[in-house]
């Protein structure tokens, strides 16, 4: 089995990209196992904050790492909070999520999507970036799977939010859909 840095110290992002990558081969290690910080996100869009991350875990552990930037975009925040979503929170998702809710009702306006860049980089410097999108609405919070803005997101096709549809959200989530990309390079 191969194995690969994932540039995250987020531990449900480290648990979604295991299970994404057992089927290939890949078993993970977080940069927070390896004791890496976290750089500075200073790019204007997910694929350059990705790459940023990426690169610096591979040359820091000298491996190939892997590096997600995704976010929800709401039409009713002008497509905000983006690549800003985890600082939209600041940890309190609760409050993110009625903020958000409560601009989607002044102008009735619920459609959202969700982003994400994957960014594979090798200790060289080289890499490869796949993003994956999954449009949707804004809803009332519910569920208690996933995490970050999932129980407020159900995609298209779906009557359930991504923290209620369990195990179907890895196959159908923006990160799946950026996932199957690195699949198909890799396979």
């Amino acid at each position: 089995m191969k194995q690969i840095l994932v540039a995250t110290h987020n531990k449900g992002k480290l648990a979604e990209f295991a299970s994404l990558l057992e089927p290939l081969g890949v078993a993970v290690i977080s940069a927070e196992a390896l004791a890496l910080p976290e750089p500075e996100e200073t790019a204007t869009s997910f694929a350059g904050n990705a790459r940023l991350k990426a690169i610096a875990a591979a040359k820091a552990a000298n491996m190939p790492a892997l590096a997600d930037d995704s976010g929800i975009s709401v039409a009713a925040l002008e497509n905000g909070p983006g690549i800003f979503s985890a600082r939209y929170a600041a940890g309190d998702y609760a409050s993110a999520f009625a903020r958000i809710i409560a601009a989607a009702a002044r102008k009735d306006e619920w459609r959202a999507r969700f982003t994400c860049a994957l960014c594979l980089a090798q200790p060289d410097g080289s890499t490869a970036t796949y993003i994956g999108q999954a449009d949707g609405m804004i809803a009332a919070p519910a569920g208690d799977g996933g995490f970050g803005y999932d129980p407020i997101f159900v995609p298209r096709g779906h009557t359930k939010t991504y923290a209620e549809l369990g195990p179907v959200k890895d196959q159908i989530s923006h990160r799946a859909r950026a996932f199957a990309q690195i699949a198909a390079a890799l396979g």
